[in-house]
């Protein structure tokens, strides 16, 4: 029990997990100067999060302090603070809601087929598609060019808040079927296994 406590404890306590720490840490900070209509702070605040995200993997992978928490941890100070910004934007008018929708809906789609998958046969680990990393670069895109936009009148600032917001939608929808599909096929795997040792 001792060797199991110390070893989260040093988990807890590497240079990656900490900068993701750090990241959700800052997300109070972030959500209140965006409300507070501070957008040179907010757009400030979140290219420190955005370093902080690409710095941490590849400290895990210089340092070799990969952990099962950093692997858990890291994903979810993502989600928590592009799914937050979406809200935050939305309750501005600075977004259409339809954005928002789509990316809780396909997030609560992962989550129910997750705990399905889990259920059904097992499984914890899913590791993220292509598509997924994708829609993850669109929404980070997206806002960064809303936030921008609040700074800048610029054409091509309209121009890129315009195109990354489509394609987050559309990732977002692509993402969430190939992530269903993935996960019914490993659904499947173990079923067919089994009648086949039959």
């Amino acid at each position: 029990m001792a060797d199991a406590a110390s070893t989260r404890f040093k988990s807890f306590r590497s240079a990656p997990n900490l900068l993701t720490l750090l990241r959700i840490c800052l997300m109070p900070f972030l959500v209140a100067a965006i409300l507070e209509g501070r957008y040179g702070w907010g757009f400030g605040l979140f290219l420190v999060a955005g370093f902080t995200d690409a710095l941490d993997g590849t400290l895990a992978r210089l340092l070799k302090q990969r952990t099962m928490l950093g692997q858990y941890l890291d994903p979810v100070a993502d989600k928590l603070l592009l799914s937050t910004l979406f809200l935050v934007f939305t309750h501005l008018g600075l977004i259409p809601a339809r954005v928002t929708v789509l990316v809780f809906g396909r997030d609560l789609g992962i989550l129910v087929v997750s705990a399905l998958l889990y259920a059904a046969a097992g499984r914890r680990e899913f590791s993220p598609s292509i598509f997924g990393k994708a829609n993850t670069a669109a929404q980070v895109a997206a806002i960064a060019a809303v936030l921008l936009h609040q700074l800048t009148p610029a054409h091509w600032v309209v121009d890129l808040r315009t195109a990354t917001l489509d394609a987050t939608m559309v990732l977002t929808v692509v993402s969430g079927l190939h992530y269903a599909w993935t996960a019914a096929r490993r659904m499947g795997a173990p079923a067919a296994n089994g009648s086949g040792g039959r």
